[in-house]
């Protein structure tokens, strides 16, 4: 519940079942798409498109589905051109999401978008002010283990480097740092041969909002209807 789509996404990618499965390719070709327009088709000089194409192979994506959305990216397959759209909304109890949408249709986009939160109770209104933009790593705690890495000595060594957080979150260690530091943090960690799950730019709420168990359960339900939506490839709150 703490907003960090992007790990909880994809694990849970990796048991979908197969009529979700097309949905996630679908996310997962976007990303991937988004990424070679952005900074090239290479994966070893678009640290973005490599973890893109990581997390596709971690859900078995095709090997066609990939590299036709590489293509699709370079502008070599002709269609329609994805974009990147943002939904500001609010739920019951002040809990406030911005919804990112990879899309070839805007207007479907808002439909769905508009549907799952009219059944939740929700509706589009202005939040972007209770967020900032903050560069947030992701490392599986296990990537630590495995390369017998002291977490107290690394934490150190980040914050010597001008990190903004450090947490641990179960299985998860998140490293927030300001916008214009994350290449250079990514680049510090990547040269300890430290596989990092995700690293980009996130919005990350100010003030976080506080649910009960039965509140927190409908909105797990709403972020479950948001991860099966084709169009939806991340999403960020003010939960705590």
């Amino acid at each position: 519940m703490s907003g960090h789509s992007k790990w909880a996404t994809i694990k849970r990618a990796k048991s979908v079942t197969d009529a979700k499965r097309g949905a996630v390719f679908t996310k997962l070709g976007n990303i991937i798409t988004i990424a070679v327009r952005e900074r090239g088709g290479d994966p070893n000089a678009n640290p973005s498109l490599r973890m893109a194409i990581d997390k596709a192979r971690s859900v078995n994506m095709p090997k066609d589905n990939i590299e036709r959305a590489i293509k699709r990216g370079t502008g070599e397959l002709g269609g329609d051109i994805v974009e990147e759209l943002y939904y500001e909304a609010v739920l019951p109890n002040n809990v406030q999401f911005i919804i990112k949408c990879l899309t070839d249709n805007k207007n479907r986009s808002a439909a769905v978008v508009r549907h799952a939160l009219s059944k939740s109770g929700g509706s589009l209104a202005s939040v972007m002010w209770n967020f900032e933009q903050k560069g947030v790593i992701i490392i599986n705690r296990e990537e630590l283990d495995k390369n017998n890495i002291d977490i107290e000595n690394f934490q150190l060594d980040l914050i010597d480097l001008g990190i903004d957080d450090f947490k641990i979150e179960e299985d998860l260690v998140l490293i927030y740092t300001k916008v214009e530091d994350l290449q250079k943090i990514k680049s510090f960690i990547e040269d300890r041969a430290i596989k990092i799950e995700s690293g980009e730019i996130e919005y990350i709420a100010k003030e976080k909002q506080s649910l009960s168990a039965e509140e927190a359960e409908k909105i797990d339900r709403f972020i479950e209807e948001l991860e099966e939506l084709e169009d939806v490839s991340d999403y960020y709150n003010n939960l705590d």
